[in-house]
């Protein structure tokens, strides 16, 4: 089945951007076809829409279309958060907005902080000499050198994405990341183990008791997001299922992409 896709831009107001601001988009299916749409937030900040495109499996097997950005007012759509996008999509839902029906959120924490703890558990479990370099480079500030990229590769293959080689499309989130990392750089900080940007003590658990809708948990087995951070959403969210797929880190989408999409199909679909 070959989908209708549309393509185009969108005009919204970006406090402080101090000119007129516009948002690419893309729709795969139709809008029209009585099934309801899935609105997918990707993660990052700044890892763009590529990555998470193996969710197209959703629209060949369930048929259910897929929006790569959010159509605010649209009469009734779910939504599916990868990583910071499942922070926006607990942070959304949280807010009751009209017309949301079901929330996903893989891989997003509920807590910067309970992340940080997580990802020094993984961290301690390095290799050893790749731990002190890992740390000697964050003690002296320094995520550009050879040897920084080396061992955070290491940290990453366990567990941002353990298929070697990478597919094409999480290779261009990592392209995005580094040619424009503001966002990235803001919100997080320099790399993945530290946070120091606006994001380092978000606290989304905290307003999850508000979120009305069905919600799905999605992480990993060796997922950088660990469970000590997806727990305290199961904890507060009124209505949520968690699964912790068993041979995946961050891109279970990927990793486990014929078990991620059935999941992920099921819940919509009921």
């Amino acid at each position: 089945m070959t989908p209708e896709i549309r393509e185009g831009e969108v005009d919204f107001d970006a406090p402080g951007a101090g000119k007129p601001s516009k948002t690419w988009y893309k729709i795969v299916g139709s809008l029209e076809s009585g099934s309801t749409p899935l609105i997918l937030l990707h993660g990052g900040p700044g890892a763009g829409h590529e990555y998470l495109s193996s969710l197209i499996d959703l629209y060949h097997k369930h048929g259910t279309p897929l929006i790569f950005y959010d159509q605010i007012g649209y009469k009734g759509f779910y939504i599916l958060g990868q990583s910071w996008g499942g922070i926006l999509a607990g942070a959304y839902a949280s807010r009751r907005p009209k017309g949301l029906l079901k929330a996903v959120i893989h891989s997003g924490p509920a807590s910067i902080p309970l992340y940080v703890k997580g990802c020094n558990d993984l961290l301690a479990a390095l290799p050893p000499d790749v731990r002190r370099t890992l740390e000697d480079c964050e003690r002296r500030g320094d995520h550009e050198s050879e040897e920084f990229e080396k061992a955070s590769a290491v940290f990453y293959g366990r567990h941002v994405c353990r298929l070697d080689p990478y597919p094409d499309d999480v290779l261009m989130a990592f392209k995005h990341l580094k040619e424009d990392p503001t966002a990235y750089l803001t919100l997080q900080g320099p790399s993945e183990f530290v946070i120091i940007g606006s994001l380092k003590e978000w606290e989304g658990w905290q307003d999850a008791h508000k979120i009305e809708v069905e919600t799905l948990l999605i992480n990993a087995r060796y997922d950088e997001v660990t469970s000590l951070s997806i727990e305290p959403w199961f904890k507060h969210i009124p209505k949520v299922k968690w699964v912790t797929l068993e041979n995946s880190s961050h891109m279970a989408h990927y990793e486990e992409r014929e078990r991620f999409m059935e999941i992920v199909g099921e819940f919509l679909s009921k």
